[in-house]
């Protein structure tokens, strides 16, 4: 199969399409201090080295590894989304450059597109409503959508695959994302085109370590090498 053939496209939202300025970042510290983790102290320096290192897996796998027992996980999930979504409602959150249209240009391709989270659903819906994005596919998806386990596991992908019916074979599935984690559930779902983008978490050699097969300068030229113009 070759680009030209892919009719589905998984799409990660923050970091992929969503520029959102470090904001991870600031909700882990506003949930931290909830457990007592202060800014500025080793504990709190080790915890954020792994909250960067693991952008892209869902978040509350990220604080039942931080916070041990899954009361204090699921506090600190609660609390990071809600400042986190405090952070959207407070606009400041804005589309990748070229993300819509990329995202249509797919479309009317003829390619169904799909877009993906780590966050939870109310996150993903603040997100989505902040940019006007609730009609703009026909499909979004967060962890607790295909079955709580999110990235690097296979199942958002799999689920997009068997949610759309728009594709009749993994291979003509594209999952293009910011992390290695994003890369490596493609990866593991079989899709037939895995791509990193540089506008988000991590680099080239995470993406080509977790076996993605292309590395774009941001998700503005997915439709062009979908279109076999450029790769």
């Amino acid at each position: 199969m070759t680009t030209t053939d892919i009719r589905l496209v998984v799409l990660d939202m923050a970091g992929t399409t969503v520029a959102d300025g470090g904001l991870v970042e600031r909700a882990f510290d506003a949930a931290a201090r909830e457990l007592g983790v202060e800014p500025g102290t080793p504990d709190h320096a080790e915890k954020l080295d792994y909250v960067r290192a693991t952008m892209g897996e869902s978040k509350i796998s990220v604080f039942r590894h931080l916070f041990g027992d899954e009361d204090r996980a699921q506090h600190a999930n609660t609390m990071f989304e809600k400042a986190y979504g405090e952070l959207v409602d407070g606009g400041l959150i804005a589309p990748v450059p070229g993300a819509r249209e990329a995202v249509e240009e797919l479309t009317a391709d003829g390619r169904t597109v799909v877009l993906t989270t780590g966050f939870a659903r109310v996150t993903q819906d603040a997100i989505l409503g902040a940019l006007g994005w609730r009609d703009l596919v026909p499909l979004t998806l967060c962890p607790a959508d295909a079955g709580g386990r999110g990235r690097p596991y296979p199942d958002m992908v799999l689920a997009a695959f068997l949610r759309t019916g728009a594709a009749d074979d993994v291979r003509q599935v594209a999952v293009v994302g910011d992390t290695a984690y994003d890369v490596l559930s493609g990866v593991r779902a079989g899709a037939g085109l895995v791509a990193g983008v540089r506008t988000g978490a991590h680099r080239d050699d995470a993406f080509r370590e977790a076996g993605a097969g292309h590395v774009l300068d941001s998700v503005a030229g997915l439709p062009a090498l979908l279109r076999g113009v450029d790769g």
